[in-house]
């Protein structure tokens, strides 16, 4: 009994595959794609005109990446000079 516990929870882990990031936090810009078998997205734009460009006459709308770091962090200096004020 024990034996077909573990192959039954094996086989589960092995028919529900891990998916990848969908978003990638290098562009701010991303394309969702819809078809027939379902959507996908691609965030590879680095401007929104870039994504319109692509998406024009398809089944598709453009979209801020939500995972997009606009900000970069303080240097050294910049953090010192805050602590002092």
């Amino acid at each position: 009994m024990a034996a077909w516990t573990v192959v039954c929870i094996a086989m589960m882990l092995v028919a529900a595959p891990a998916r990848a990031q969908t978003y990638d936090p290098n562009y701010p810009v991303c394309l969702q794609s819809y078809s027939l078998g379902g959507s996908s997205i691609n965030c590879g734009f680095t401007s929104m005109a870039q994504c319109q460009a692509t998406a024009s006459g398809r089944s598709a709308q453009c979209l801020d990446n939500p995972y997009f770091s606009r900000a970069t962090p303080p240097s050294r200096v910049d953090r010192r000079r805050r602590a002092y004020r």
